[in-house]
């Protein structure tokens, strides 16, 4: 790999010349594949989430109870249960993210991860809140908002709000959030060795323009959580300037103090890098760094931080209520048509249905979101773009109402509420691509919930000769190419 002599001069002088060596020389390997899964869902289907009993493990990440190195990497597209959400595939490095909320989120919190496609934090972090916790998920850009919705949705959790907005758009939520993931846009040199993009849009003009937008997206933010909350700042990359020097703004700038995290020796996590470049540089101030060479991933930097000033009850209110903007939805127009009566069995389909209130648009679309944060949700909604909320239930078309492809894959979806048809892979390979299907002759007819090895990929309405396949159109697998493929078996095949 031809490193830019720019990048080579100035982590030389960062890292110093044993360490950059080391880097260098991982920079040319390939990188390693991890994987971390969904616990809850996989407890569901009755398979094992003993990582290290996987048959394509190759050792556990030391810092992600949940997560596991493979062998080799496979071709996850053809796997059923990756589309149905028993797994995501995430880099290790930025796993290190677990080790953040175990040691400081204690009890139910109002979290935002603000920059958050595709998914992994979210999804990770969404793993291991308390329940009763709402996670919100934003990404501006709306083909990756989109992804991020998508990724929500297969994890399977209710208490979630994916969004599309900028920073500033939190900014009048004050004191909302007990908990800020900000995994800010970056130059990206911890993925020179798996995206050969970053590597040649990379220079030091880039890195500065970096360091300013990341500082306007904290700012931008920073009203938003709560005196006393977490910031948990994060980057794909190593120099000091996106990492240390932001770290040090925010603490001296915004006001905040930079907190510890437990780290096991034989992990090789690095601190503050041996020779900076930062004319004031604070000793003290704990943060990490994942070096390729050093720990088994990619570049990754992480550090927290408590906002100062005293505890504060979560609310949401504005910056100044007589200066806030109207709601991009309005008052109720006169002649406006009323959302369409759900009727009851909609609402069986959920589990506790008692936990959760039930919101039907008048283009009828059926939601069931979690009571404890229906206000929350509701105030967001007036100034948010909201792509995904609570568990989606059900669309009416004509005068049936269609259940959601998203409450196939909810882990709130009541048992028994539908009739399941079990499928070999060959078959669900075909589901996701969303071909047209013939189920067993003693198929009732229907909607039909379709499982692979006890878990959950998706309804097709049947019909007799034939069963319509409802998978999202959007989500189907576009490959003509056939690689069988399942993590819990040893040939990497599920055979009917």
């Amino acid at each position: 790999m031809i490193l830019p002599q720019e990048f080579t001069d100035y982590t030389r002088r960062l890292a110093g010349d044993d360490l950059y060596r080391i880097l260098c020389a991982a920079l040319s390997e390939e990188p390693p594949v991890s994987v971390r899964l969904n616990e809850q869902k996989c407890r569901m289907a009755g398979l094992s989430s003993d990582v290290l009993s996987l048959p394509h493990a190759d050792g556990g990440v030391p810092w992600c109870r949940s997560a596991v190195y493979l062998s080799e990497r496979p071709s996850f597209t053809y796997d059923p249960l990756l589309h149905a959400g028993l797994y995501y595939v995430q880099e290790a490095s930025s796993m290190f993210l677990e080790q953040a909320i175990r040691r400081y989120v204690t009890g139910p919190v109002a979290a935002l991860d603000l920059c958050a496609a595709p998914g992994g934090k979210s999804t990770h972090a969404r793993a291991l809140l308390s329940e009763g916790s709402l996670l919100v998920s934003n990404e501006p850009i709306r083909s990756r908002a989109q992804v991020l919705a998508e990724n929500i949705a297969k994890w399977g959790h209710p208490g979630c709000i994916v969004t599309q907005n900028y920073p500033k758009d939190f900014t009048r939520f004050a004191s909302l959030f007990d908990v800020v993931i900000a995994d800010v846009p970056c130059s990206g040199e911890g993925m020179f060795r798996k995206d050969a993009g970053a590597m040649e849009e990379w220079s030091t003009a880039n890195v500065e323009l970096c360091r300013n937008r990341q500082r306007e997206i904290l700012a931008d933010v920073w009203p938003a959580l709560r005196p006393g909350g977490l910031l948990i700042y994060s980057t794909c990359t190593y120099n000091d300037k996106e990492n240390e020097e932001n770290i040090d703004w925010i603490a001296d700038e915004l006001g905040a103090s930079v907190l510890p995290l437990p780290v096991e020796d034989d992990w090789l996590v690095e601190g503050r890098l041996p020779r900076g470049t930062s004319e004031s540089r604070v000793e003290n101030r704990s943060v990490y760094h994942f070096l390729p060479g050093r720990t088994r991933g990619e570049g990754f930097f992480l550090a927290v931080l408590r906002k100062n000033g005293g505890e504060e009850s979560m609310s949401v209110v504005c910056d100044n209520p007589e200066k806030q903007e109207k709601p991009r939805s309005g008052k109720a127009k006169k002649g406006r048509v009323a959302p369409p009566t759900v009727p009851n069995e909609c609402l069986s389909w959920v589990c506790k249905s008692e936990n959760y209130e039930f919101l039907a648009t008048t283009d009828g679309r059926l939601s069931a979101f979690p009571r404890a944060h229906v206000s929350v949700y509701t105030r967001l909604k007036e100034y948010l773009t909201v792509l995904h909320a609570g568990i989606p239930v059900a669309e009416l078309k004509g005068r049936d109402w269609i259940p959601s492809h998203a409450l196939a894959l909810s882990t709130e979806r009541a048992g028994g509420a539908f009739p399941m048809v079990e499928l070999g892979q060959e078959q669900a390979v075909a589901y996701l691509r969303r071909e047209t299907l013939t189920l067993p002759s003693d198929a009732p007819r229907g909607y039909v919930l379709l499982v692979f090895r006890g878990a959950a990929l998706g309804f097709v309405k049947n019909v007799g000769n034939r069963a319509n396949n409802l998978y999202p159109a959007e989500w189907r697998i576009r490959s003509s190419h056939i690689s069988p493929f399942c993590l819990w078996t040893t040939d990497g095949c599920v055979h009917p």
